[in-house]
């Protein structure tokens, strides 16, 4: 299971996962930039940004019991967590937004789980994975997000979310 470190870790993979597959000759060798921002960081000129707007308890992963581990101390259950973000695509002129919308999501669409290789090691375990899947989100939700972004300015975005990160607990709880 990941350290807590997680979030971070799957936010950068999927930035990198874009920037990986971008071919600047798909949009006339202009330059694409690709970033994990937060609120105020917004706009940017032209090409993919990455906002985490919530994070959830996973309602698939019950909560186990503490785990026995070698030596008598027991580990806390792992932490699911669900992460929430926009990918907003940027640009000057809308046609080249909506071929990077287009774009960024066939990329998402084709890569739905983020495998071991592309998550950091230093954080994942070995055979650890991210699924990466489309959300629904009413158009109203994403125009609050906007409105406490710098500008106001609302840019074509799509929800999507990372499910079942687990987070190990560092503690250890010995019995008696």
């Amino acid at each position: 299971m990941a350290s807590f470190r997680a979030i971070d870790a799957v936010s950068r993979a999927v930035i990198a996962l874009l920037q990986g597959h971008y071919h600047p000759e798909d949009f006339q060798n202009r330059p694409l930039e690709f970033r994990v921002c937060l609120a105020q960081d917004l706009p940017m000129e032209a090409g993919v940004s990455l906002l985490l707007y919530r994070i959830d308890p996973n309602e698939a992963i019950r909560p186990l019991p503490e785990r026995p581990l070698p030596g008598g101390p027991r580990r806390p259950p792992p932490l699911a967590v669900d992460l929430h973000f926009l990918l907003t695509a940027w640009a000057g002129d809308a046609s080249l937004q909506h071929a990077i919308a287009g774009w960024m999501m066939r990329v998402m669409e084709d890569h739905p789980v983020l495998a071991a290789p592309a998550l950091d090691g230093q954080v994942f375990q070995p055979g650890e994975t991210v699924e990466i899947v489309l959300e629904s989100l009413a158009a109203e939700e994403i125009l609050r997000i906007w409105e406490v972004t710098a500008n106001h300015a609302y840019q074509i975005s799509v929800p999507y979310v990372a499910r079942s990160v687990q987070i190990e607990s560092t503690d250890l709880h010995r019995p008696g």
